[in-house]
């Protein structure tokens, strides 16, 4: 995937609401999603906070479409009725701490937002707010996730993401565990999980006998998305515990050894963490043929972008007005790029000072790449549109890299090991959240 691609996607946004709007949902759909609902009852108390029946039963509705259009067939609806409170209880939390540390997220950038997705899945925002009222779901109350999900995600960046600390001695091992490869392929899983978290080490034996019996269906042929959404706690159940293609080298050790010991083959596995049951299905594998620079030495480019998107609240006209006036502002000394990245970019490196790190030919999409290439050093581009709005590029140096070389061997190990330790320090840090709150469940179906 194109670098510009990744970071300029709002993925939870497109995760929580489907890629698509082409189909609409079936009256049966939305007859199993949705139950007679008892208004402004209080079904949680988190902290200071409270979650609401109609909160419940909106997130319940939203979520059922999203299973049904992912062709995962509905767990009970009781069951997912308890799947998604304790997804609000974490939510909850974290947009408490958020609170907490000062992060406001404007009108502004929720409406960019927006706007992407819109863009993302062929919609204008009009019919992207017609497609939702249609599928029973609030305008409003899609605008709020959206606002949450990126909030979420700036907290995350501060608490999470710019403590994870990549020792030079991990990417050592890292790069000598990798040696131990023969050419140039290395095999690839395609996984999903289902995590059962030890809350307390009293119940580990009955983890384990529950995890054991997951397995146990699913190897009897139950649908594992089921009963992932069913009995996972962690985020991903929702969409299947799909972890997608993972090389064996970017797994936890538990889950790599047991897929060493089996080999390369379709399965159904049980691993034991220090917190947590797993059970690990192998879909399928297959051979990754890992990138290597050809055809000798290949000019990199060290670039940094401000990238905004036109929408309803700032047409075509008025954002290359305004990038205009900060490339002016820059050429003329006034203020630097990196300031007005952060202040200005709506993109997730603008936190980085819209940093691209080392790009070589490929990485961006041709547009960029092509007014990129254009630059000197230190120069500051035109306004340029791609597919994912309008950037000023600014290109900060160039070199000629020689294909294996170790420093670039050393950035990608240190990206994969980086990508590793995220999603569990992640976890961990939503469940340190969810662990400090007092939290009242009232749901009736509250065992």
């Amino acid at each position: 995937m194109n670098k510009l691609k990744t970071i300029a996607v709002l993925t939870m946004g497109v995760v929580a609401f489907g890629t698509t709007y082409a189909e609409p949902v079936s009256q049966d759909v939305q007859a199993q999603a949705v139950q007679p609902m008892e208004l402004d009852r209080i079904v949680a108390v988190v902290n200071n906070d409270v979650i609401t029946e109609r909160e419940l039963q909106e997130r319940t509705h939203v979520v059922a479409l999203n299973l049904r259009r992912q062709n995962i067939q509905l767990p009970a609806m009781d069951l997912l009725r308890a799947q998604v409170l304790e997804r609000l209880i974490s939510e909850r939390t974290i947009m408490q701490r958020a609170r907490e540390t000062g992060i406001r997220i404007d009108d502004q950038m929720v409406n960019a937002s927006i706007e992407q997705i819109a863009r993302q899945n062929n919609l204008s925002v009009d019919q992207l707010r017609q497609r939702l009222i249609a599928d029973g779901v609030s305008f409003g109350a899609f605008r709020e996730e959206i606002r949450d999900e990126i909030t979420t995600q700036r907290l995350r960046e501060r608490e999470v993401d710019a403590k994870i600390v990549i020792p030079e001695s991990e990417v050592d091992a890292f790069l000598a565990e990798k040696a131990g490869f023969t050419g140039s392929d290395t095999t690839e899983y395609h996984l999903q999980h289902i995590v059962l978290p030890i809350d307390n080490p009293d119940n580990t034996e009955l983890l384990q006998k529950q995890a054991e019996e997951i397995a146990a269906r699913a190897r009897a042929g139950e649908d594992f998305a089921t009963l992932a959404a069913t009995f996972s706690r962690l985020p991903d159940a929702l969409q299947g515990g799909d972890l997608g293609w993972r090389a064996l080298q970017a797994l936890p050790s538990v889950i790599s050894n047991k897929l060493k010991e089996a080999g390369k083959k379709p399965g159904i596995y049980v691993v034991k963490h220090q917190t947590s049951w797993e059970v690990v299905r192998v879909v399928d594998t297959r051979d990754g043929v890992q990138h290597k620079l050809a055809g000798g030495p290949v000019e990199q480019t060290h670039a940094r972008h401000i990238l905004m998107w036109v929408s309803d609240l700032t047409p075509e006209g008025e954002v290359v007005h305004r990038l205009n006036d900060i490339k002016r502002r820059i050429d003329a000394g006034e203020t630097d790029f990196a300031t007005m990245a952060r202040l200005h970019s709506v993109d997730n490196t603008a936190t980085r000072g819209g940093d691209l790190g080392w790009l070589q030919p490929g990485d961006t999409v041709p547009d960029f790449e092509k007014a990129m290439n254009a630059l000197k050093p230190g120069q500051v581009s035109e306004p340029i549109k791609s597919q994912f709005g309008y950037h000023l590029i600014q290109v900060l140096e160039r070199r000629l890299e020689k294909d294996g070389n170790p420093q670039r061997m050393r950035i990608q190990a240190r990206q994969q090991l980086r990508e590793k330790k995220l999603g569990e320090a992640t976890y961990n840090w939503q469940r340190e959240l969810r662990d400090r709150a007092y939290v009242e469940i009232r749901d009736k179906g509250d065992s």
